[in-house]
């Protein structure tokens, strides 16, 4: 990626960590929707309207912070509802549900892929203006996208890794792990300013774009 100022990486990451959250928790309410539970069609969360899914710490400052203090970009949007009660199969479903937002992910980074593909063609003299930036923004969104898949994925409360865990364990064992929800948040921080985060996810998420990398996409 090219060297960028701090307002130019804030209007170059932006789109792409708006995008991230917000077909992040649609992807959810679709799932949900489709095993059963209306919850997030009814408050209207079903929507592409970024709008209806910003959390003003989670989208705006938490990001602003990292972009600023880090280099990148972490956020997160408000939760689609979700009532496991209305589910057809509460324990199949749930898990479907959780891999949604993970996998949205995955799709998106691979969309943005092909962006920063595109924008290496026209790393050129006469149509840098449009390559630059392409390969820039493409190259966010397949950070962000490929963070947060990983990230979701982790067995650990309130992350959608912890319901797909749930989902496959006896309700016994879940009872024994329900405690530890309030505090997960928490501990989730914890690890990420300590950097502990960053060594737990590093070697799926270097796996992930060495692949891409290996069938040319990314612009890596």
């Amino acid at each position: 990626m090219i060297e960028l100022s701090l307002a130019q990486k804030i209007i170059v990451w932006s789109l792409p960590l708006l995008f991230a959250i917000t077909l992040h928790e649609v992807a959810h309410g679709w799932l949900a929707s489709f095993c059963g539970d209306q919850t997030a069609r009814r408050q209207g969360r079903l929507s592409l309207n970024p709008l209806k899914h910003i959390d003003l710490v989670g989208t705006l400052i938490v990001p602003l912070l990292c972009l600023t203090l880090t280099g990148f970009v972490f956020g997160w949007a408000k939760p689609v509802p979700v009532d496991p009660r209305n589910f057809r199969h509460p324990r199949r479903d749930m898990a479907l549900v959780a891999v949604g937002g993970p996998l949205s992910n995955f799709l998106m980074a691979l969309i943005w892929a092909g962006f920063a593909k595109l924008g290496t063609y026209f790393l050129v003299p006469q149509s840098q203006w449009l390559g630059i930036p392409l390969l820039n923004m493409g190259l966010a969104g397949i950070e962000i996208n490929l963070f947060l898949c990983v990230l979701n994925l982790l067995p650990f409360p309130p992350l959608d890794g912890s319901k797909l865990l749930y989902s496959l364990l006896p309700p016994r064992m879940v009872y024994r792990l329900r405690p530890i929800e309030p505090y997960g948040f928490i501990i989730l921080m914890f690890l990420w300013v300590t950097g502990v985060l960053s060594y737990i996810l590093a070697p799926a998420f270097m796996l992930i774009r060495g692949v891409m990398a290996l069938f040319g996409l990314g612009g890596f």
